[in-house]
């Protein structure tokens, strides 16, 4: 299994802070831009990387991080590509746990081994695919754990007791829950749900626990900070980058500031809320 992921969250809890994930999508808006985007995210304050697969009808995701697959794909990227472009980071960073999220049909048509093989050849440390539950664990979940990738499992505000157990068999790396009922970008988070859930989620696995979706300010990934393992940023960082594109959806000469500042924001309230808790 991914030892990345295991030291990242080892040295999180040593250094007795949440972690930062930040979600890009590879490719947006071109894979020059991209690359450079997620070369600068560990020195930004980004602990671990979630990289965004791009995909044409990604159900989890609300409109930015749909407008941000479609900007990619128009620019040419591909499951080869986003393969490359870990591959490309790995030559300068051998550290940062990269996981990549995305739905199963373009890995389908890949070929799951095949897939697989590339992966773990490229230095992807584990996958979160949205579109397969647990009874579906035989098309990938199995063979990735077999091939040393973490599969990570989502665990949502409608994941009752009789369904958490299913939830979080065969779920490895991390736990990745879900704070809001709902698409990315839609709502803000309730800390206070949220912390009645992780506490529920931390009786019942002993795996550290990533909370995403509905965080977007510094203040509040600090205050998830306070009660998970990780605070998971995606459609924040996400419209930035589209929101330094010009009228051409070409990156403007400040993107790459832009994000990697919003970033550096985030980090810091992660790191100044654990210290204070």
């Amino acid at each position: 299994m991914s030892g990345r992921i295991a030291r990242k969250f080892a040295a999180l809890k040593a250094e007795e802070r949440g972690g930062l994930v930040v979600f890009v999508t590879a490719g947006d808006p071109n894979a020059e831009t991209s690359l450079a985007l997620i070369k600068g995210l560990p020195a930004a304050g980004a602990d671990l990387i979630e990289l965004g697969m791009p995909f044409t009808d990604p159900m989890a995701d609300g409109p930015a991080i749909q407008a941000s697959s479609l900007r990619a794909l128009k620019a040419g990227a591909s499951l080869r590509s986003v393969l490359e472009l870990v591959g490309a980071f790995r030559k300068g960073d051998d550290t940062t746990p990269i996981v990549l999220m995305g739905y199963f049909n373009p890995i389908y048509s890949y070929g799951v081994e095949r897939f697989l093989a590339d992966a773990l050849g490229a230095g992807v440390d584990g996958l979160i695919i949205v579109d397969l539950p647990p009874e579906e664990d035989d098309e990938l979940c199995l063979p990735a754990l077999e091939a040393g990738l973490a599969f990570i499992r989502l665990a949502t505000p409608t994941t009752d007791d009789r369904r958490l157990p299913k939830v979080l068999t065969h779920t490895a790396g991390f736990v990745y829950y879900v704070a809001i009922t709902g698409i990315t970008g839609t709502a803000a988070a309730d800390v206070v749900a949220v912390t009645r859930s992780v506490t529920r989620l931390r009786r019942a696995t002993a795996l550290p626990i990533a909370v995403g979706f509905g965080i977007r300010t510094p203040e509040q990934a600090a205050a998830i900070a306070r009660v998970a393992d990780a605070a998971v940023v995606g459609t924040a960082v996400v419209q930035t980058v589209a929101d330094n594109l010009d009228q051409a959806g070409r990156p403007k000469p400040g993107l790459i500031d832009a994000v990697l500042g919003l970033v550096s924001a985030l980090a810091a309230g992660v790191r100044r809320a654990r210290k204070a808790a």
